[in-house]
């Protein structure tokens, strides 16, 4: 049962952890210590896997106003947390918490103090035994994985990732198979039930709308050799979601060249129940990609995924992979409309497009400086170097700037090449008219820009221009440092920026229209409606995102008649197969229904179980604010 704080025990608590004597790491590990006694140990007599949540609120470790004064003329990034990073989930269930313990600090020792304490009232020996000196079965290395990352969420730091998990669970499995101690049935009946329990509290733990949690895990690959890491737990992990059929945790799955066929029709299965994922991450694109941006071999092999699609490294890295976005689509506009009439040829033109990026990318370099950072003290427990605390920094402090509206931004360049430039249609000056009066005065030229100039997915020409413009996005930030000596990361996600950036645009060179959104990701136009999935996923199979591999999949909505039957099946898994051999570097499936999408709008109640992926995360369809709604209607449609 849930409860809330009486205003006695509110006030109470809050003046203990808001103690101005109180250094701010030192209330934080106070908070943890304060929320966990005070929850109730609630358990259904059927659980096996510990930890449900009872406390709806707790009060912060600031008193009111003190936030707002210590972080004046700072950038608070989001929350001002630690979050979308990777703990050292191998090491501490290998190790436990009492050798990071004598080393870490005062702060971080008094979390694992609290921890321990909080799993010690599950009256459960294995797993007090597990959290302290490591975990020696698998239903030992399930349940302490479970405590861990429900006190890293009690302790205030969110979007907790869930790492490689079929790595690291790996031994633990075996072990216990070789040994006689457990089945290959009874050892997915313990991943659903851990599945399950990250569901438990979801409402609890949201970002931009529920279901953004974070809660992700990353499947297969290769491992620290660079051989096929795929195994037993790759496959059970599959299932167990299928089973459960549930939004948490995410499924992302790593391939390459050598994977198995069957295990993308597999794979394919799971996004045929319409739950958005997995999400695939290529190797052979991402692996060489890090390793250009400085992180070593050993590191990028081991590469999974943030709460989005953003690759960090478990254990090591303090990466802040979403810190900033830059409108693609609007740099394009803004260089169009200052810059079309001065330019003799589409190339000048493209010169003024790259000076808008860099121009960009400087100011938005210096808006995110000096950066605010709250103390994370049971974070820090949980990374491979637990000595100081991770919000200074760790291995690799590298930030990842998002990139809006690539394909807007590619057809607008396409479109006033063939219009102004080759075809001269329009002139320079009648053509920047039309924009400004939103075409008005020029509908058939909307009709051309909307239907009948280049798109990208459709038309070859675009392809070259979509390679340049992802060239200069890199250059725009290649060579710049961050104030914690990282380096920055451009990618083709977009996140919520889709519909931010697109309530800023006006009429654009490619026919959009304000209010109109733009496409999530690296994707095409909304506007592209007479291309298939295959000339969609040749085209975006492009060579230059290893220069921009911050993260950010081509996202696509198939109807769910794709999914018919099993010829139409092991199409998709080839159709998926394929962008991975051509380079692809991500990719993510919805399985829809459009009719049933516009039903849910007006008959919400008769589908409250109807799942989605939105950007980078699944969430329930009718739970979302309209206006991402209504992007994800626009984008449905394509079959095989």
């Amino acid at each position: 049962m849930r409860r809330t704080l009486t205003p006695e025990e509110w006030t109470e608590v809050s003046q203990r952890i808001q103690d101005p004597a109180l250094t701010l790491a030192q209330r934080a590990a106070l908070r943890l210590r304060l929320f966990l006694e005070r929850e109730t140990i609630s358990r259904d007599m059927a659980e096996r896997i510990p930890a449900r949540r009872t406390l709806e609120a707790f009060p912060d470790i600031y008193a009111p106003g003190e936030k707002e004064r210590l972080t004046a003329g700072r950038y608070v990034h989001e929350q001002g947390r630690v979050c979308n990073i990777s703990s050292d989930w191998d090491g501490v269930l290998r190790n436990g918490l009492l050798p990071r313990r004598a080393v870490c600090t005062p702060e971080s020792a008094q979390c694992i103090d609290a921890t321990l304490a909080y799993a010690d009232r599950y009256c459960d020996a294995d797993l007090s035994r597990a959290l302290r000196e490591g975990a020696q079965t698998f239903p030992e290395a399930l349940k302490a994985l479970r405590i861990l990352h429900f006190c890293l969420w009690a302790s205030n730091v969110y979007h907790n990732t869930l790492g490689r998990f079929d790595q690291y669970m790996l031994p633990y499995y075996r072990a216990d198979v070789e040994a006689g101690r457990l089945s290959e049935d009874e050892a997915l009946s313990w991943i659903e039930e851990l599945f399950l329990s990250f569901n438990r509290d979801s409402d609890l733990y949201q970002g931009m709308q529920q279901g953004d949690n974070g809660q992700s895990l990353m499947l297969g690959g290769c491992d620290s050799e660079g051989d096929c890491a795929v195994n037993e737990l790759t496959w059970l992990c599959l299932t167990a979601s299928m089973n459960n059929r549930r939004i948490d945790p995410k499924i992302n799955i790593r391939v390459n060249k050598s994977t198995p066929p069957e295990l993308f029709v597999r794979c394919t299965e799971l996004t045929r129940l319409g739950l958005g994922f997995p999400q695939y991450s290529n190797d052979d694109v991402v692996i060489p990609g890090l390793i250009d941006l400085g992180y070593s071999l050993k590191d990028a092999r081991d590469y999974t995924v943030a709460a989005c699609w953003e690759f960090i490294i478990p254990g090591v890295a303090m990466d802040i992979p979403n810190i900033g976005a830059v409108s693609l689509a609007g740099a394009v506009d803004s260089a169009i409309r200052m810059k079309l009439i001065e330019s003799p040829d589409y190339e000048t033109l493209f010169q003024s497009v790259c000076a808008e990026l860099r121009r960009r990318a400087d100011e938005l370099e210096s808006s995110i400086q000096p950066l605010w950072i709250e103390p994370a003290p049971f974070q820090s427990v949980l990374m491979a170097d637990p000595t100081h605390d991770v919000s200074e920094g760790a291995r690799y402090n590298n930030y990842g700037i998002h990139g809006t509206g690539l394909a807007s931004a590619v057809d607008q360049l396409a479109a006033v090449r063939r219009v102004v430039f080759e075809n001269q249609t329009y002139t320079a000056r009648a053509f920047l008219g039309a924009l400004a009066n939103q075409f008005e005065c020029a509908p058939e030229l909307k009709s051309l820009l909307r239907s009948d100039t280049p798109k990208l997915g459709r038309d070859p020409e675009c392809e070259s221009v979509a390679d340049t413009l992802l060239d200069a996005f890199a250059n725009a930030w290649e060579g710049r440092r961050n104030e914690r000596n990282g380096v920055f990361r451009p990618g083709t996600g977009s996140a919520m920026y889709y519909l931010w950036h697109a309530s800023e645009l006006g009429a654009l060179a490619d026919g959009h229209m304000p209010g109109e959104p733009l496409s999530a990701n690296f994707s095409p136009s909304l506007l592209l409606s007479d291309a298939g999935p295959l000339s969609v996923v040749r085209t975006f199979a492009r060579p230059g995102v290893r220069r921009v591999i911050n993260g950010g999949p081509l996202t696509l909505e198939l109807s769910d008649t794709v999914f018919r039957n099993d010829d139409a099946l092991a199409k998709t898994a080839q159709l998926v197969r394929m962008f991975i051999l051509l380079g692809g570097h991500q990719m993510q499936l919805n399985a829809v229904s459009r009719q049933a999408l516009l039903d849910a709008q007006t008959k919400p109640d008769q589908y409250r179980q109807l799942i989605v992926r939105v950007w980078g995360w699944s969430g329930h369809f009718v739970q979302l604010d309209k206006s991402y709604q209504d992007q994800i209607i626009q984008r449905t449609g394509y079959t095989l």
